[in-house]
């Protein structure tokens, strides 16, 4: 805490994505369409998994439930940030308010990346192993896991928080994103931050490059199996698999790309972060739900009373 003490920086100063009024006008709009898609698409899965019991005991959907709850939270630490700068020619943030959404930035983020690779070995063992698999994912091994991807997430987290704090700032402040995240903010340190980058790629980089290639592993070992052994069905595992791995791409390409380099600036580096902070917890409503019967069934279910009389459209 002393370092921070020391430090004559008590906020920060976002740049954002434009500084011409009339494209920030037009950002507004468009990313208010999209928090509002994200609340409400995923605020409609959770509802949907929690309200029917046959949902809530399939471990798929129970991870899928978990899945949009982290989504919806993610968005909500960064989105209404930048709604709200998009309305405001200063944009600023306070420097405890920079380390608390660093915080949630990446508690959320790991534990939505711990969550992914527990799917993929859901899948693996429905696919691989159907015989056994309820007696596997039985629901305690299913709390479990869920418990573990969100103490995993903490622990990240908050290994995070404890390199920045201990930086000093001295200035300037300024930090080109439209959210605080560590990459950005180490940079704006008074001292040689190399060890500090070195431990937050071995950290964020490594975090990202592991989870994605035990995942993709799992969805080759997934592909192999279908190939060699099943026959009848395989369209719609196929398709499942298809979704999970165009999130998987959506969320962990971009964060290796981030993470996993030293932290110099490139002019891309703002649309990677709206893939995992925006464009992925909008999208995995969609993704999940499109192509899926039983997802697609449950919510017009939700349609009707209990009394059993519709409701009008």
């Amino acid at each position: 805490m002393k370092k921070e003490q020391d430090s004559n920086v008590t906020e920060f100063v976002l740049l954002g994505l434009s500084s011409s009024w009339e494209l920030q006008l037009f950002l507004f709009l468009l990313f208010l369409f999209f928090y509002i898609a994200i609340v409400l698409g995923n605020l409609l899965i959770v509802v949907t998994v929690q309200v029917h019991a046959h949902l809530l005991q399939s471990p798929m959907y129970y991870f899928l439930g978990h899945l949009s709850f982290i989504d919806l939270c993610l968005s909500c630490v960064t989105v209404p940030k930048m709604l709200g700068d998009f309305l405001q020619q200063s944009k600023s943030i306070s420097f405890s308010g920079c380390l608390t959404q660093i915080y949630f930035l990446h508690f959320l983020g790991a534990s939505e990346m711990f969550l992914l690779t527990v799917m993929a070995y859901d899948r693996y063992v429905a696919i691989c192993n159907p015989l056994c698999y309820l007696t596997v994912m039985n629901p305690q091994l299913c709390l479990w896991l869920v418990l573990a991807c969100w103490c995993g997430g903490f622990i990240h987290s908050i290994m995070q928080i404890i390199l920045v704090i201990q930086l000093p700032f001295c200035g300037p402040n300024e930090l080109d994103n439209f959210y605080c995240d560590v990459p950005q903010v180490i940079k704006l340190a008074c001292m040689d931050t190399y060890v500090v980058e070195v431990l937050m790629i071995a950290n964020s980089g490594l975090l990202s490059l592991v989870c994605f290639l035990v995942l993709l592993f799992s969805y080759a070992i997934i592909l192999i199996t279908l190939r060699t052994h099943f026959r009848q069905g395989q369209n719609k595992v196929l398709s499942t698999c298809a979704s999970h791995l165009t999130v998987v791409s959506l969320i962990f390409m971009p964060c290796v790309f981030i993470y996993l380099r030293p932290f110099c600036s490139f002019s891309v580096d703002k649309i990677f972060s709206m893939f995992y902070t925006v464009i992925t917890p909008m999208l995995n409503p969609l993704i999940y739900t499109l192509r899926n019967a039983d997802m697609k069934t449950a919510m017009k279910k939700l349609r009707i009373k209990p009394c059993g009389i519709p409701l009008p459209c």
